[in-house]
């Protein structure tokens, strides 16, 4: 696995355009859609997990690693994907979690948390110690961000079985990971300058505490100038990133690594390869993908069908987000409407952390009962749905679990398929 990601890097840098998606979620319909479009153009899937997400402690997500890697061993069983498609990853691993704990305490359980990741078969390893924690001071200096990030990468040496299977990438981005950008931000590609420090500094640390694994550092995560924030997508801009990639002359194993790449149009993706970025993360924009197909087949009378009538998802929705804010009400700013309006149709999709709840889901089979029961004809879906999906949900209905659920599948597929298609665009 960790080979064939090395190929595509190094074809990557030869000029191919090729990239590997890198799915950030938990959301089990919005993976089935992602390996399965991995299946069928018989390519690489990184499938992430962050470490809020899952670690030794089960994240906010209730799963370790270990877990994590039983689920979707299941899941691409079950749907009929070669293992050797896809290639687990831990993403920001690093102190963050802890980081109101003083460094040694946060260090310490970030230690065990990538020992973990590793142990549990995750090959691909982002060390992110760019956060401060407490008592440290801020920002905190590059040259300790890389010295904490080697001691990470000598605890996964230590820790694999073959440490030959591991691949690592450094860095971060900037703003905060996840589509942080505030209004009062200002979104600046890096430097190929500033990159080329990281780089020396995390090569000199490596030196010191872990030499070997240097060798494995495939990436290096910078801010192309893509972002978005609640309610603004920040478009790529190849004026305003310059020579990039000059930076990563004298490092032939290495790409980049852009984060936040949701939403961004296809031609877009296609010019960020071109600069080297050979690993494109997403995560938000597929979760909202899934959210809006749920909500156009939400919005359809339920003529013939069973009792419960157009609305009622969104409606469930609304009562859970507003009994428990906890995942939105740092996010959003704004009037009541607007705040409401945010709430579903955010590009933060601070609405997916509510799909997981038993109302939810309850009103999801809803949904999907009322659509199928309804048999909708083609030419009203074609109301809500392009063509390219509608024929891709129909190629999907064997694996569905009905008409309703392949659409759904579809649209999160239709969001994809531009990750796949950068050489081509």
């Amino acid at each position: 696995m960790i080979r064939r990601l090395s190929d595509l890097i190094a074809r990557n840098r030869a000029g191919s355009r090729e990239v590997v998606p890198s799915v950030c979620t938990t959301q089990p319909e919005v993976l089935s859609a992602s390996l399965l479009l991995a299946r069928d153009q018989e390519t690489l899937l990184l499938v992430e997990a962050t470490s809020n997400q899952v670690n030794q402690f089960g994240g906010y997500t209730g799963m370790t690693p270990v877990d994590f890697r039983r689920r979707l061993e299941v899941m691409a069983q079950r749907l009929e994907v070669d293992p050797a498609q896809i290639v687990l990853g831990g993403d920001h691993l690093g102190p963050q979690v802890w980081r109101r704990q003083g460094a040694e305490a946060a260090m310490s359980a970030a230690c065990e948390m990538v020992r973990a990741y590793v142990q549990a078969g995750f090959r691909k390893i982002h060390l992110d110690c760019s956060e401060a924690c407490a008592g440290d001071p801020e920002p905190l200096p590059q040259a300790l961000c890389a010295q904490r990030a080697a001691r990470l990468a000598a605890e996964c040496e230590a820790a694999a079985p073959n440490p030959n299977s591991l691949a690592y990438v450094i860095g971060t981005e900037v703003p905060r990971p996840g589509g942080a950008l505030g209004e009062e931000e200002v979104l600046r590609p890096t430097r190929p300058e500033d990159a080329r420090e990281v780089i020396e500094l995390h090569r000199e640390a490596f030196a010191r505490i872990a030499p070997a694994a240097w060798e494995r550092v495939v990436a290096l995560v910078v801010q192309p100038g893509v972002e978005f924030s609640p309610q603004h997508v920040t478009h790529y801009d190849p004026a305003q990133v310059g020579a990039l990639e000059t930076a990563l002359q004298g490092h032939p194993q290495m790409c980049f690594e852009a984060h936040s790449t949701d939403y961004q149009r296809p031609r877009a993706l296609a010019a960020i390869a071109a600069k080297h970025f050979a690993i494109l993360k997403v995560g938000p924009g597929l979760t909202d993908a899934f959210r809006s197909a749920l909500y156009r087949l939400d919005g359809l009378a339920a003529d013939g069908a069973p009792p419960g009538g157009p609305g009622e998802l969104a409606r469930t929705l609304e009562q859970l987000m507003v009994g428990d804010d906890r995942h939105w009400r740092e996010h959003y700013r704004g009037t009541a409407q607007e705040v409401s309006r945010l709430r579903h149709h955010s590009y933060a999709d601070r609405i997916r952390y509510y799909w997981p709840q038993p109302a939810a889901q309850q009103a999801v089979a809803a949904l999907y009962a009322r659509i199928d029961a309804a048999g909708w004809p083609p030419y009203v879906l074609r109301d809500l749905f392009p063509e390219q999906v509608l024929e891709r949900a129909e190629a999907l209905r064997e694996i569905a679990a009905g008409a309703a659920q392949a659409l759904v599948l579809a649209s999160v597929q239709d969001a994809l398929m531009p990750y796949f298609r950068t050489r081509h665009s």
